[in-house]
């Protein structure tokens, strides 16, 4: 995606989720401005941590809390203070309004892959390769490392992956001799015969949600988004997506789906209870499950995302974060340095040890992570099936330059599918006005 002055100055942000208008400079200088421009060597990343100073990252991730002690164990001239700005779309708006005001930007931030390139267009995050994050070229797995490029420039670094997999109960399976679906044909026969036989039970759960939908178009292959510069397209029209709806589609016409929202207290205690049989989701699942469904230890367990193709090999992501450095933080060469520790160096591990599913070959092909057992899946070793996906992501896909606005609105949209007699395809392509009209708006030329 080719990003221009031009374009981010016709942004506005007169909406709730809003894009940003242009990212405001820095008047501080220990690596902001022209000197960051001209690139930095390892040396001089050695030399800003060896002087020291303080940054601010704005993250919600838990595990960062780990990171950010060794780091200054480390370099004990660094002070990082770690702030939680709000989870998702909440810091996303505190940060483009600290942007639009020239202040209180942080050094580092955490953004979901979805909503990265928002960032980038508006030029309120840094092009990375500036500090040498070009060299990090096969340090990440594909579909995080592609996710954090625009066009030539890197803007961010993944922090974590989220390659999706069958999260099962296998109490619940056994219980009525359904066997493990290896195919969604599969999966719809077993979502009859487990609601059949228990009318209190369901295969999952689904309201409608936006990252879901476009994780599972994105595996069959669709590809309804397509940017060119400020040329987007928006077409839920394709192969992929048909095969999307005309299977999904039969799961809620025949209401075969929890009408439970996902995070809901109703949700952790269907998925404890055995109401809620499966979760078609991405690998940082286990944690939430060990901490939030006590119920479910020893009765869950981790199976290959179910297929469009019998024998079929294709996965896709769902969530997922970068570390970025906003373009306006002032001190960029020892953000940079503490974003590449925390993703790429020592912390990468911290991270998976603390339960964090990693972005980075070495820590997913590491014998000690993919041979771990895990006693609440009844000691299976999930990460094997977990890192096959990783290496399984469909290649292509992209988000909308303003997938968080578009994301806003799905559930005024597609929502109504599971509410009405509307159905999700007439859901997608109402959807796909909206953002067509919005993208008009903002002045893209929009298809």
């Amino acid at each position: 995606m080719t990003i221009t002055r031009r374009h981010a100055l016709l942004l506005g942000a007169a909406l709730s989720v809003s894009l940003l208008a242009t990212a405001c400079g820095s008047s501080g200088d220990g690596g902001s401005g022209a000197a960051a421009t001209q690139g930095a060597s390892t040396d001089d990343l050695q030399a800003a941590l060896d002087a020291g100073g303080s940054i601010t990252v704005w993250a919600w991730e838990p595990t960062l809390k780990k990171v950010v002690a060794d780091f200054q164990t480390k370099y004990p001239k660094v002070k990082v203070n770690l702030v939680n700005a709000g989870t998702g779309n909440d810091q996303y708006t505190a940060l483009q309004n600290a942007v639009k005001a020239g202040s209180g930007v942080p050094d580092v931030a955490q953004i979901e892959y979805y909503a990265l390139p928002q960032f980038a267009l508006g030029k309120a995050v840094a092009d990375l390769t500036a500090f040498g994050a070009d060299k990090l070229d096969g340090t990440f797995t594909p579909g995080p490392w592609g996710a954090v490029h625009s066009g030539s420039g890197i803007y961010g670094l993944p922090m974590d992956s989220g390659p999706m997999a069958l999260f099962y109960n296998k109490d619940v399976f056994d219980k009525h001799k359904i066997d493990v679906p290896a195919t969604w044909d599969e999966y719809i026969a077993a979502a009859k015969k487990l609601h059949d036989a228990d009318p209190k039970a369901y295969i999952t759960n689904d309201t409608g949600d936006a990252g879901f939908t476009t994780s599972m178009i994105w595996q069959a292959g669709g590809k309804p988004y397509q940017v060119d510069g400020t040329k987007v397209s928006v077409n839920f029209a394709d192969a992929g997506t048909q095969k999307f709806t005309t299977a999904w589609q039969q799961l809620v016409s025949g209401k075969l789906v929890a009408p439970v929202s996902s995070w809901s207290d109703a949700w952790y205690k269907g998925l404890g209870d055995g109401s809620i049989a499966t979760l078609v989701i991405g690998a940082w699942m286990p944690a939430n499950l060990e901490t939030g469904v006590k119920a479910g230890a020893g009765k869950w367990r981790v199976a290959p995302m179910p297929q469009w193709e019998s024998g079929g090999k294709a996965t896709s992501e769902n969530g997922g974060s970068s570390l970025a450095v906003p373009e306006a933080a002032a001190n960029k060469k020892l953000a940079y340095a503490f974003a590449k520790y925390a993703s790429v160096d020592e912390g990468a591990q911290a991270r998976v040890d603390g339960g964090a599913f990693p972005a980075t070959k070495a820590q997913l092909e590491s014998p000690a992570f993919r041979d771990k057992k895990f006693a609440y899946f009844g000691d299976q070793q999930i990460n094997q099936v977990l890192a096959e996906s990783a290496s399984q992501v469909v290649p292509g896909w992209s988000y909308l330059p303003y997938q968080v606005y578009a994301n806003s609105v799905f559930n005024d949209t597609v929502g109504k599918a599971y509410i009405s007699g509307t159905t999700l395809q007439d859901g997608l392509k109402a959807w796909q006005d909206a953002s067509v009209k919005y993208g008009q708006e903002q002045g893209f030329t929009v298809q």
